[in-house]
């Protein structure tokens, strides 16, 4: 596919089409919270939970890493999500200038919610889509994700 495109310049949408997927999908996943009674996050708070489930404690510099968001607008989320009772902020044991997010017993009751409701999400974005399909979306976005890190980077 890139050699029949080399000279002719990149697609004119796809940037367009990425970031209206993005702002629509935003909306519906937090009609879809609302629904499953999770109105109280949105959805990029949902991304920081997410990753606290999937990989358990970690320091806020992982965290930013793990959900892609920037420094500064963590951690407005997470005083946010402190305050709510579903996260609280510690020392490491380990290095006293990492500060660890850990999980809440309110945050673990969320969990099976939130996942129940990603599924839903999950399964409307993937709609009349087939299994190669998919894995031909994901190579490829995977390969724009690398491409705009890399470009950030330097």
């Amino acid at each position: 596919m890139s050699e029949a495109r080399e000279g002719a310049g990149p697609p004119s949408e796809g940037g367009f089409l990425v970031a209206k997927a993005h702002q629509i999908g935003g909306r519906v996943f937090a009609r879809i919270l609302k629904r499953t009674s999770l109105a109280a996050i949105n959805p990029a708070q949902g991304r920081i939970l997410f990753a606290l489930w999937e990989s358990g404690d970690m320091g806020a510099t992982a965290l930013s890493k793990a959900t892609a968001l920037e420094p500064s607008t963590l951690t407005s989320m997470l005083d946010r999500l402190e305050a709510a009772g579903l996260l609280r902020r510690s020392p490491s044991p380990e290095d006293r200038r990492v500060v660890l997010i850990e999980r809440t017993e309110a945050n673990r009751a969320l969990e099976s919610k939130y996942r129940e409701a990603s599924q839903k999400m999950t399964e409307l974005f993937y709609r009349g889509l087939g299994e190669s399909e998919i894995a031909a979306f994901e190579r490829s976005l995977r390969k724009i994700v690398a491409n705009l890190e890399n470009a950030e980077r330097g």
